[in-house]
């Protein structure tokens, strides 16, 4: 039973990595992987894709929508490696961990480049 599906940058080779490495622990395909930039987007008209693609996504089963970290968190915890990322939603910790991660995925793909080597970032210009 899906209990969480996750709208990610299909473009953002680190995203991507992430993706196939959430999917690879989900033994109980609980979590249902959607590219903001396939088709597919067209079945979830409630996502704004431009928004989607700006911060990570999570929609629950109940309808509840969930954003940036908490996806993260929520989604780590549903394949039993929620302990990795509980200390990012502590109330001391949330309000930095929040900001850094807008700030990085701002800039996923030249982070992208920096920790993967690929990128879509070509002359210091992303292009979707």
């Amino acid at each position: 039973m899906i209990k969480l599906t996750i709208f990610y940058d299909g473009l953002c080779p680190l995203c991507v990595k992430e993706m196939d490495s959430l999917h690879r622990h989900d033994k109980n395909h609980a979590i249902k992987l959607v590219d903001t930039q396939s088709n597919d987007m067209q079945f979830y008209p409630a996502i704004d894709k431009y928004r989607a693609g700006q911060i990570l996504h999570g929609l629950k089963q109940d309808g509840q929508l969930l954003l940036g970290l908490d996806v993260t968190y929520y989604a780590w915890k549903l394949v039993g490696k929620g302990w990795l990322y509980a200390p990012l939603r502590w109330s001391l910790v949330k309000p930095l961990a929040d900001w850094a991660y807008l700030k990085f995925a701002r800039n996923r793909y030249r982070w992208s480049k920096l920790l993967t080597g690929k990128s879509k970032c070509e002359g210091g210009q992303c292009s979707r």
